[in-house]
């Protein structure tokens, strides 16, 4: 008896010892000096008057950290009301991204430099291990000590037997073994609770410290390794892998304490029932042998898993990412099967996965019942006695050690996990980086040369086996203005990027001195206000910012927005035009006032009124001083520069100032020649007054200077109207608030026979329950019985083991059944719900939210929520039974349990209510983390330009955090919750013993009490576990929840009306009529085409014009039914496009979109997704759009890659793949919305000539900016402010006085028609 009591004193003393030497308040010190300062300290500063609301963890007391008591007013809080993200506390010190990759770093660097000295790279994963090691050792201890406590138990009970037999040692031994063993309960939960909150925390600093090293290494990865590592895949290692990888430290106590809990047992065993543990230890091996070979397997399935996981989510992010193109092609189709086939393989490896993990939990549930078989027969054989006492102290320990035994798939099902997706995260961390460094702002470089190349190559292939650009030599002065031009793919925007280091130098030397700043010829804009994206990081100047506004000719946009430089943009600019948005881009390079800009083809985005004011006011005013390299493609602003470099071939051609070169040299004569030929000059000059030629465009209209869609331009009447501040395009993400009672399981269950396989499994679980019941109740009636020989007795109980054990096979694949045929329902849902979702949709939602829930949250529901929700039922079915159990034999127990049941439900409620948001918290900052990689992605050129890597770092550790507190909170509230419930049971626990010590001996069999008091001490764990179960289930629901809020998006019209089929040869003549066209982009909100009418008659070229924002691209959307009309019709060859279904619709017609775009495939693949085509029509058809050579040069001809957007072709050639599609498809109607705007002169001209050839018959309908491209057309139809302003042939139009066509050519003329020229 003095053993026990000094084995129950000894785990308290040493908790008392390492907590007073482990104080929290250590973690503070550790930062409170220079060490390790976080990297975003800047941008949570308070006001000085307002303390942070940092979480109380950071200051908590010794008690208020064992007993989570720090937590109560936050509970309190959000049991009141829904919690907010303002009510979340800010992340302590230590637990910051920014601390922890510090942290990280310092660490690596000091091994980098011990390994240096042994020749050996560093280990990523033990750098990791060691900045947590102390943290590491004090939750082992705690985990340690849970173990010695939970073992007391089966000692204590073998104790009572005695007692309850009449055989005390000394007087009142039952009532101090009562009282000692609720407090053995009580140190079990208090050490178990502190191992599972500490690992949890290492969990969240791992997690942060990755997701934070993902995101550094993103902005640095070199283009070869963007190959191998797309975004798609960035974003998987970013919202899954860090999520899995993270995990590891919370199970890896568990890998040993499981095995340390099964030798204490087998110790216990061995005082129970001597030798006949050998049995015992035989069957157990034998088990984990079982399972030692199919652990190989797993890493196999995750391995595979995570590969066809990232195939499908690069094949979905590119697929919403381009949604509009798809819907313009009539592809989402299409598209929509190859994600599914991608889905399809993904299925082979969750099924795997999924039985596998029954296997292991059919294996580790059925061992305890083989135990105890081999177990009593070596008894039998070995002629042990059974008697009450060894027979139910056998059994108290085996319940102990079922549960780790159980736990055991789990371990390694988890450590796998973590170990892939770590490996994989590692393989990314070690992927080559850019090399830029090198060159930019070399001390030694000349100020007076800012750029200065010697003999360089560049090349963009893997292997640098082609240079894209050749024979570099290059010198600009400080203040020079070099215009850069050349016809598709001659080398020039690669030469921008060898300025910037992004393409790699393969010879030469290259040195940059200054600033940079640089537009894209892709337009870049950030998800956030017009003003943030202008001062990009930069401190707000008001004399400098409306300076920039008013140079950009962005006054009268922001006028029309309506917020005005407060509005929200969506993301990738969705609701700006194409002009406004590369004026956004201009005067983010011009308020950063750098002192070299790269401007690459900003001008042909934005009509030639535009162009030309922001040259002038521009180019040549703002940068007067400034060193500028310009890509254009407008030969009219060329005489202007300082020198014009003329690229052919991937080479600088010539090099000289344009007058120079206008007479030396013939291939620049011939680009003058085509332009000319393209504008049309001598055509004009009969047509407009010369006495026009003086007037400049900036003096001429500098009230005009517009912009602005017309749905901006109303969306402002509206708000103000309707009392403003309230319309933003980007709403705030939306969840689920408070108790929304069991409608996100039942949604779970609700997919595909889900109730069926659930309600097979749960009856299963009780069969299985009843069983073990049925076995203990037969041993603890007959152990003693000496009617019922031994033999028999373990007959029995063996016979009921074997009908239990088949029962759990049975439970174990309905899980699986249950697991795919939900995740399969849901996805099919989900992906349809998101391809027929209406392009308003995705103008409103950023890309991260939707793909933060087909990554993390798809893979939660595949693979945790189906054995989670299973498990947690019949964990709650098992507390029930074992409390049963106790409350049959000491029915007194009960005055005890009940209340103490209703409080536990009680406080669960109370926990629930703020878990859950905390839950719905983490999810929706954890869209805003991968929304903002997305974007970094997509930006990271423009980002390196500007410097600003470390800022866009910054909030990136800031979204971590804000990602991390609840998460933080959310795990401490579980663990809140569970040392409460704990202590409850220890006090349920306690009473049934004082209970049985009280009554006489011999009021119940000693059987019976072993039972009981056997049930009794593990109801601790089965109450906990089956608490956890829940809890966590809930937590797990939520991804349920938030898939479920995009499976039912509000779908735009059917894809084929059957009844009403258009014929095969529709439209054979193209006839397009407008009859009182009005458009509106949301339901009351203002018109913003404002009832057009009008006829395209069939094989009529027709150009539509109008100044930016005019409502030009609008009608396009109309046509095509991206936005369905709200007023009046449009009827093409006698049929209303609104009566037929959108794919017949569409794929009807051809287009050349504004922003070409093509997909990760082949060449052939991209011109051809359909497989429509025969090779050589394909052949034919690239020979006419001058991309022949560029294909044939490709050692792959037509099966040459095309990396994710197109990124390894110019802007010109994404532009000809594009007009290559629309010849292929040879529609009866055209759409060429600003098709030729990224083209030289020379291949428009021949552009033009081809569409001219090969559309003869056909109606084309061309939205210009150039001018001349509708000078030829049959009629012009002019648009502004939404209004059909003229509609007629342009001669006529001409001949108008006041006419908008008229103007706007004066304007084109006056710019084009310089003398020089």
């Amino acid at each position: 008896m003095d053993a026990i009591l000094n084995i129950l004193s000894l785990p308290s003393a040493l908790l008392v010892l390492i907590c007073a030497l482990h104080k929290p308040e250590d973690e503070e010190e550790i930062i409170s000096g220079n060490l390790y300062k976080p990297l975003n300290s800047g941008n949570n500063s308070a006001p000085f008057d307002q303390k942070p609301n940092v979480t109380p963890l950071s200051t908590a007391g010794f008690f208020s950290v064992m007993s989570f008591w720090w937590l109560n007013p936050l509970m309190k809080k959000g049991y009141e009301m829904p919690l907010e993200e303002k009510d979340i506390p800010q992340l302590g010190e230590l637990d910051k991204a920014g601390t922890q990759y510090t942290i990280f770093l310092d660490k690596l660097n000091h091994r980098k430099e011990k390994s240096k000295r042994n020749s050996s790279s560093p280990s990523i994963f033990w750098t990791i291990v060691s900045c947590h090691k102390s943290e590491i050792l004090v939750s082992g201890f705690f985990a340690l000590l849970k173990i010695l406590t939970l073992s007391a138990g089966p000692m204590i009970l073998h104790e009572f037997i005695k007692v309850s037999s009449g055989r005390e040692a000394f007087k009142h031994e039952g009532f101090v073994l009562a009282v000692g063993l609720f407090f053995a309960k009580c140190t079990e939960s208090l050490s178990q609770r502190q191992w599972f909150f500490r690992t949890r925390r290492i969990v969240l600093q791992v997690r942060s410290l990755l997701s934070a090293a993902i995101y550094k290494k993103q902005q640095r990865l070199s283009n070869v390794a963007k190959l191998t590592h797309s975004s798609g895949k960035i974003m998987n290692y970013l919202t899954v892998d860090a999520y899995r990888a993270g995990e590891f430290p919370y199970w890896f106590h568990q890998t040993w304490t499981t095995s340390l809990q099964l030798c204490i047992a087998l110790v216990i065993l061995y005082e129970a029932v001597g030798p006949a543990t050998i049995a015992s230890m035989v069957v157990i091996i034998l088990m984990v042998a079982c399972n030692a070979p199919l652990a190989k397997l797993q890493h196999k399935f995750q391995t595979q898993l995570m590969k066809a996981q990232d195939d499908r989510l690069k094949a979905m992010s590119e697929s919403l990412a381009n949604m509009k193109v798809l819907k313009l092609y009539a592809w989402e189709g299409h598209f929509r099967k190859e994600i599914e086939k991608l889905r399809q393989q993904e299925y082979v490896w969750i099924k795997a996965f999924l039985l596998r993990k029954a296997y292991n939990i059919f294996l580790m549930w059925s061992s305890p019942v083989l135990v105890s078989a081999a177990t009593f027969l070596a008894c039998y054989l070995l002629k042990i006695p059974l008697d009450p006492s060894n027979v139910f102290t056998f059994v108290a320990t085996l319940r102990l050690v079922q549960d780790p035994v159980r736990q055991i798939p789990d371990v390694i099902g988890n450590v796998i996990q973590a170990k892939v997706a770590f490996a994989r995260i590692v393989k990314f961390l070690e992927a080559p980086e850019l090399q830029s460094e090198l060159l930019k702002k070399e001390a030694f470089a000349s100020v007076k040369k800012p750029i200065v190349m010697e003999s360089c190559d560049f090349s963009w292939d893997e292997n640098f086996s082609r240079s894209t650009v050749r024979n570099v030599n290059l010198e600009v002065k400080d203040g020079e203005k070099v215009a850069i031009c050349g016809e598709v793919e001659s080398g020039k925007s690669t030469l921008l990027a060898a300025v910037l280091g992004e393409a790699p130098k393969t010879r030469g030397m290259v040195q940059v001195c200054g600033n940079i700043a640089y537009v894209s010829q892709n337009a870049w804009i950030q998800s956030g206000t017009v003003q943030e994206n202008i001062l990009f990081g930069s401190p707000m100047n008001k004399q400098r910012y409306q300076e920039t506004l008013e140079r950009c000719s962005l006054v009268k946009d922001l006028e029309m927005l309506p917020f005005g430089d407060q509005t929200q943009i969506g993301e990738r600019g969705i609701n700006l035009s194409g002009g406004q948005k590369q004026r956004v881009q201009l005067a983010r390079a011009l308020y950063q006032n750098a002192d070299i800009y790269l401007l690459d083809d900003p001008f042909s985005a934005v009509d030639a009124h535009t162009a030309s004011s922001l040259f002038n006011e521009y180019v040549m005013g703002a940068l007067g001083n400034k060193t500028v390299l310009l890509i254009t493609h407008q030969v009219d602003f060329l005489p202007t520069f300082d020198r014009v470099m003329l690229m052919s071939d991937r080479e600088i051609l010539h090099s000289a100032p344009f007058h120079e070169l206008i007479a030396s040299c013939k291939e620049f004569q011939d680009l003058v020649h085509s332009h000319k030929e393209t504008v049309g000059i001598e055509k004009l000059n009969n047509l407009v007054s010369t006495n026009n030629k003086s007037e400049t465009i900036y003096q001429q209209e500098t009230n005009k200077i517009h912009g602005g869609t017309i749905r901006n331009l109303l969306q402002k009447e509206n708000a103000k109207s309707s009392g403003g501040g309230t319309d933003q395009l980007i709403k705030k993400e939306e969840r689920e608030r408070g108790d929304i009672g069991l409608k996100p399981y039942m949604q779970y269950l609700g997919q595909n026979k889900g109730y069926l396989y659930f309600s097979l499994a749960t009856l299963a679980r009780i069969f299985f329950i009843s069983g073990q019941i049925l076995q203990n109740s037969w041993m603890a009636a007959n152990v003693e019985n000496p009617n019922v020989g031994t033999l028999k007795l373990i007959l029995v109980y063996l016979g009921i083991g074997c009908g239990t054990i088949l029962v759990l096979l049975f439970r174990s694949l309905f899980v699986v059944v249950l697991g795919l045929e939900t995740s399969k329902s849901s996805f099919t849902q989900l992906l349809a719900s998101l391809f027929r979702a209406p392009m308003s949709f995705y103008d409103s939602t950023p890309l991260g939210r939707i793909l933060s829930r087909v990554s993390t949250d798809l893979s939660i529901v595949d693979l945790d929520v189906p054995f989670t929700f299973v498990g947690a039922t019949g964990a709650a079915l098992n507390a029930y039974s074992n409390l049963g159990v106790l409350a049959v034999v000491t029915w007194q127990v009960l005055f005890v349990s009940v209340p103490m049941i209703v409080l536990a439900i009680r406080i669960q409620r109370y926990y629930l209510a703020t878990a859950k948001e905390l839950m719905r918290l983490n999810g929706t900052t954890k869209s805003l983390m991968a929304n903002h990689l997305s974007e970094s992605i997509a930006g990271a050129i423009t980002i390196r330009a500007f410097e600003e890597e470390d800022r866009f770092f910054a909030k990136n550790l800031d979204l971590i955090d804000k990602n991390a507190s609840p998460y933080l909170l959310n795990f401490s509230s579980t663990e809140w919750l569970i040392q409460r419930l704990e202590t409850m049971s220890a006090a349920i626990l306690a009473s049934s013993a004082l209970v049985i010590t009280l009554l006489p001996p011999g009021t119940f069999g000693a059987g019976f009490v072993g039972m009981a008091l056997s049930y009794g001490i593990s109801l601790n764990n089965q109450f906990v576990l089956s608490i956890q179960n829940q809890c966590n289930l809930a937590n797990l629901i939520i991804s349920v929840e938030r898939l479920n809020q995009y499976m039912n998006i509000e779908s735009e019209g059917p894809e084929v009306i059957e009844e009403s089929r258009p014929p095969p040869n529709w439209p054979d003549v193209g006839t397009v009529e407008l009859q009182d066209l009005k458009i509106r982009y949301r339901p009351n909100t203002p018109l913003v085409l404002r009832g057009i009418t009008c006829t395209f008659q069939g094989s009529h070229k027709i150009g539509i014009v109008g100044r930016t924002g005019s409502g030009k691209t609008t009608l396009i959307g109309a046509l095509f039914r991206l936005v369905e009309p709200s007023g009046g019709k449009i009827v093409i060859d006698g049929l209303d496009i609104t009566k037929i279904g959108l794919h017949d619709l569409r794929s009807r017609f051809g287009i050349i979109p504004q922003d070409p775009t093509l997909f990760h495939g082949s060449v052939r693949y991209n011109l051809d997704p359909l497989g429509h085509f025969t090779d050589q029509q394909i052949w034919e058809v690239l020979d006419k759009c001058q991309l022949r050579e560029a294909v044939q040069e490709k050692e792959k001809g037509l099966d040459s890659l095309v990396v994710e957007e197109g990124s390894n072709w110019s802007m010109g050639q994404r532009q000809l793949f594009c007009l290559g599609r629309a010849l292929l498809r040879r529609s009866r109607i055209l759409v060429l919305d600003e098709a030729t705007a990224s083209i030289d002169n020379a291949t428009d001209a021949i552009l033009q000539k081809t569409i001219r050839m090969e559309f003869a018959d056909c109606t084309v309908i061309t939205v210009a900016h150039r001018i001349p491209t509708v000078m030829d057309c049959t009629m012009v139809l002019a648009i502004s402010d939404g209004k059909l302003v003229e509609y007629d042939e342009p001669m006529k139009l001409m001949n108008t006085e006041g006419s908008l066509f008229r103007e706007l050519v004066k304007e084109y003329w006056s710019h084009s028609a310089n003398d020089n020229i």
